[in-house]
């Protein structure tokens, strides 16, 4: 491992694949590991918006493409890999981030067509983007892939229920894949940012009560912002955590404390 400490941190000559990164915390991530020098592969449902992503990474002075995919879907995280296969890009570097939360309120009340989106998206497509992806880094002599999960995942909250459950199964899956990838050359860790001024946080943090309340409950009394989960994601995939595997890193403001 260098010495450098720019070097601990670079991505040069990496593919990284950000899934959810057409806004939030996956674009934030998307656009730190393009500066550190990483060709980002910016993936999300709809290619316009990755596009846009993409674009801005690429008059920054980066290099990134878009490509679509749902996560929901095994057979588009089958064709994403294989279209990058076609093109002679390996990606060495997984950022598991695409998220569906798409119900807020009690469990007892969630029907199962909610229950199921949750699961597909954040446990299902998780787990089927990491296989593709570890087969390939296995081959290539290694990699290092970051699930973004949620402090949820330790304290669920109330009204994503189901949501903290599998960001709970997020971690647990990290910790899996981590032992049983660790001989060929493959980390995997996990971060989990608190809350986060995103559209996907929107039904807490566009609710004055509910903020209010969430204050009180982070030290550091207020939400992140995307780009400070970024830089948490940067050094699990760097050099400078070459011996870190299998551990969660929280980015939460002090709520877990």
């Amino acid at each position: 491992m260098s010495d450098s400490p720019t070097r601990l941190f670079s991505l040069h000559g990496r593919t990284a694949l950000v899934t959810g990164a057409s806004r939030g915390i996956g674009e934030a991530i998307a656009h730190l590991l393009a500066a550190q020098g990483a060709h980002v592969v910016c993936s999300s449902r709809k290619l316009e918006a990755c596009e846009a992503v993409a674009g801005a990474i690429r008059a920054a002075g980066g290099s990134a493409e878009a490509r679509a995919a749902h996560i929901g879907d095994p057979a588009a995280i089958e064709a994403l890999f294989a279209a990058l296969d076609a093109e002679g890009r390996t990606v060495s570097r997984l950022v598991n981030n695409a998220a569906a939360n798409p119900y807020f309120g009690p469990m007892l009340d969630m029907d199962l067509a909610a229950y199921e989106k949750t699961v597909e998206v954040n446990l299902r497509g998780y787990f089927w983007t990491t296989v593709q992806a570890a087969k390939r880094m296995a081959k290539a002599g290694g990699g290092a892939i970051v699930n973004v999960a949620s402090v949820n995942a330790k304290r669920p909250a109330f009204g994503q229920g189901i949501y903290s459950m599998t960001k709970a199964g997020i971690v647990n899956m990290t910790e899996g894949f981590a032992k049983e990838l660790a001989a060929q050359g493959i980390r995997v860790n996990a971060v989990l940012p608190g809350l986060t001024d995103t559209r996907f946080a929107s039904a807490i943090t566009g609710n004055p009560k509910l903020m209010d309340l969430m204050r009180q409950l982070i030290p550091l009394g207020r939400a992140a912002e995307p780009a400070e989960i970024a830089p948490a994601v940067l050094f699990l995939l760097s050099d400078a955590a070459s011996y870190v595997t299998g551990t969660t890193l929280t980015v939460d403001g002090g709520y877990l404390a």
